[in-house]
């Protein structure tokens, strides 16, 4: 077996194990077995557990902001952008449950991940967000004085949240596709430019 397709193997493993009994209480031996590798060949790739975590982190999140610019290219229309952004975030939670669970729950538990790590990967995921903005705005379909900075992590807040009720309940009143709409709805309806355009402002934009 090639070391990128050991490597690949031993996250996969890590993934199931975290969400099946949580990053603390998970064991290097379990993950390895879950692998079908020795003990020790865990280490030969990671240190420990929180190497592990990270690099779920790093490499997953890489391939769904790769994903989901890929198809935001096909877009022009930055309220299109906004919603088909929601569509794709929560598909992520419906299609991948176990690294949902991880990212949602087992990482925000982890203070050494939360204070220590320099979170470069979720940073870009979320100026995806503020890119739209300031696409919307330079073609006056959106409000210039919404700050791009301070949307970005509104509206991703509102989509984590629904992300985390469905890992931590299990239950979906609603499809992924009406929440999507929902939300980005409520959002669109606060920045969008209402008739003629008299919201310039001079102030400095925050990324």
């Amino acid at each position: 077996m090639k070391i990128a397709d050991k490597h690949q193997k031993i996250l996969q493993a890590s993934i199931k194990v975290f969400a099946r009994n949580g990053f603390f209480n998970s064991r290097i031996s379990e993950i390895a077995k879950e692998a079908n590798v020795a003990d020790g060949t865990i280490y030969l790739y990671f240190n420990n557990k929180y190497d592990i975590l990270i690099a779920i982190f790093e490499e997953e999140i890489g391939k769904i902001i790769a994903r989901i610019k890929q198809e935001l290219a096909e877009i022009k229309n930055p309220a299109e952008k906004l919603e088909r952004f929601a569509l794709l975030h929560l598909q992520l939670v419906e299609e991948n449950r176990d690294l949902a669970e991880v990212i949602q729950v087992e990482i925000r538990q982890s203070t050494k991940f939360m204070k220590d790590y320099r979170n470069r990967k979720f940073a870009e995921y979320l100026n995806i967000i503020s890119q739209i903005v300031r696409q919307g705005q330079e073609e006056k379909i959106f409000r210039a004085d919404i700050l791009p900075g301070i949307f970005k992590r509104a509206y991703f807040g509102a989509l984590d949240e629904m992300s985390r009720f469905w890992v931590l309940s299990g239950k979906k009143k609603y499809s992924v596709s009406t929440a999507a709409k929902e939300i980005s709805a409520f959002f669109l309806q606060g920045i969008r430019v209402q008739g003629p355009d008299t919201s310039h402002s001079s102030m400095t934009v925050e990324t």
